[in-house]
């Protein structure tokens, strides 16, 4: 499955179900059309899971006898654009479907209904993952319900690791340990035993936040950045150590130039970091030869915390009924609702439920980023990447690094 920071699918047709009932609660009464809701997911949902839409439209149809169902499947590529029409338009949809990094956006500008009290009338609401709560919520409040996910994992080509008589590594001085023996035994010009992009944020960050660092914290209403922080100066520490003994990338390149697939489907890497689906692009050479593993963290034994990639379902400000539009989000994301997902190949929106296959494990320690209005402009501003890229070239030590761009976020999202 390909997260959702990086899917795009073809725009479908739209699929309505009507259903006829008696009375319907709803959080506002006296709405004309308070028995009437429409729903939009994108269309991996119709192509990758219809089974679950219509077992869901059908539950909601006998909890609610008489009510009004719309579920259309939109396009990933121009939702936003449609959604922000609706906005304007004042015909929101009563349900939607939100990539986990959209949603900062539209939380912030409240338009997104409080679903905070809601809380634990949600399946699992207690055990979700922690990079799908954070994205759905905004200055402690909660504003969507996790759907899915996608994890980062390690892309390895068993034949080498074979070859150096490696075993898929348990813990971050393990890995390091292995990545020495496979630069030792692959002498080829350029050759990364990982290959990692120097400011490869998404990656960085996880040895933040493994060594139990922030980028930055909220308290008292304001945002302060926290990556100057003696834990967070350890996890950086540790990505240099590890960037210094694995990659040959570019100490200032970014991970999308080139994709960290090419590289490996060239024979330039014995692994690769980053969003599972990357095994579907190792080339042909290396299809047979190629496996995933989990990222340990420093912690033998435990797992690295990755960014999760995934889905969000939120209830407009605006929706008709707020009510009936929660009971299909509650049925939609019930346990026997997720077990359908994660059969289908999905990981599952709570850690109870979790599996064992690699992407299962790999969602179990995960993070988001800050979810300030203002964030946008932390990633546009290269903040992060500035400072990975000084770190890594000797431009700047960690602590200077750290703090300048500590500083920098403080700043950026306290901005009004």
């Amino acid at each position: 499955m390909k997260a959702r920071y990086v899917a795009g699918l073809a725009l479908a047709a739209a699929l309505t179900v009507a259903v006829s009932t008696a009375a319907a609660r709803t959080d506002s009464p006296t709405r004309a059309s308070a028995s009437k809701i429409t729903v939009w997911l994108q269309v991996d949902a119709q192509t990758g899971w219809p089974d679950l839409v219509a077992s869901t439209n059908q539950q909601f149809k006998d909890a609610h006898p008489g009510a009004s169902l719309n579920c259309w499947f939109v396009d990933a590529t121009n939702h936003l654009g449609k959604f922000d029409a609706t906005l304007a338009g004042g015909n929101v949809p009563d349900v939607i479907e939100m990539g986990n990094t959209e949603m900062t956006k539209y939380m912030a500008a409240g338009a997104f209904a409080n679903l905070s009290s809601d809380r634990s009338s949600f399946a699992n609401s207690r055990n979700w993952l922690a990079g799908l709560a954070a994205s759905s919520t905004y200055n402690g409040k909660l504003y969507g319900v996790p759907y899915y996910a996608g994890s980062r994992v390690v892309t390895y080509r068993t034949d080498l690791y074979r070859k150096a008589r490696i075993k898929t590594p348990k813990s971050l001085r393990q890995f390091m340990s292995d990545a020495r023996k496979l630069r030792k035994r692959n002498g080829k010009k350029g050759f990364s035993p990982v290959y990692v992009a120097g400011t490869d944020w998404y990656f960085a960050m996880s040895f933040v936040y493994d060594y139990g660092g922030r980028i930055a914290t909220f308290s008292h209403g304001k945002w302060h950045g926290a990556l100057d922080s003696a834990k967070s100066r350890a996890g950086l520490a540790a990505y240099k150590a590890f960037f210094n003994a694995s990659s040959r990338a570019s100490r200032t390149g970014t991970e999308d130039r080139p994709q960290p697939y090419d590289v490996y489907a060239q024979g330039q890497a014995a692994s690769i970091v980053g969003p599972a689906w990357f095994s579907c692009c190792v080339g042909k050479k290396y299809k047979n030869v190629t496996a995933q593993f989990v990222m340990p963290g420093h912690k033998a034994g435990q797992s690295m915390p990755g960014f999760l990639g995934g889905s969000d379902l939120a209830v407009p400000a605006g929706a008709n009924d707020k009510s009936l539009a929660k009971d299909w989000i509650r049925i939609f994301t019930s346990t026997a609702g997720e077990k359908t997902l994660q059969a289908k190949g999905n990981i599952p929106n709570a850690t109870n439920l979790l599996g064992n296959s690699v992407n299962e494990r790999a969602a179990k320690r995960s993070w988001f980023v800050p979810t300030a209005k203002n964030w946008v402009n932390v990633e546009n501003g290269n903040v992060l990447r500035t400072m990975l890229a000084r770190i890594l070239t000797g431009k700047d030590s960690i602590k200077e690094a750290s703090s300048t761009a500590s500083d920098n976020v403080t700043l950026t999202l306290n901005r009004p």
